[in-house]
């Protein structure tokens, strides 16, 4: 059981600023990597975000120089701090861990949280 809580979103005016982020528990062995997804209305689930164990982070082209993403491995928590924020950033925005089981690495997801910035 894993269980990947998060917060944080909310409406806010074009050029402001939200901090999201993501809790997990449950019973992990080991955290890989962490991130952000977002799904805005008739697009596809893509990649905000992403950071690795030891701080390797990986952006979409998108949000390069705007958003910051971190983690706190004691808290095994994520965060996305989002600035000078768009109206193409609009979207619903879903937290996502992988977790080592033996060999393999599985993905598991956050309820979501909805991001709306307003122009």
């Amino acid at each position: 059981q894993v269980q990947l809580v998060e917060s944080g979103g909310g409406l806010v005016q074009a050029g402001g600023s939200l901090r999201l982020s993501c809790a997990a528990s449950g019973s992990i062995s080991s955290i890989n990597d962490m991130g952000w997804y977002r799904q805005a209305p008739g697009k596809q689930r893509e990649l905000v975000a992403s950071i690795s164990r030891n701080g390797r982070t990986n952006y979409a082209d998108s949000v390069k120089g705007r958003f910051t993403v971190s983690r706190d491995n004691l808290k095994r928590s994520t965060y996305l701090q989002m600035n000078n924020l768009k109206p193409e950033d609009t979207a619903v925005y879903y937290c996502n861990a992988k977790i080592a089981v033996i060999s393999t690495l599985l993905d598991y997801w956050g309820q979501g949280t909805q991001v709306t910035v307003s122009s």
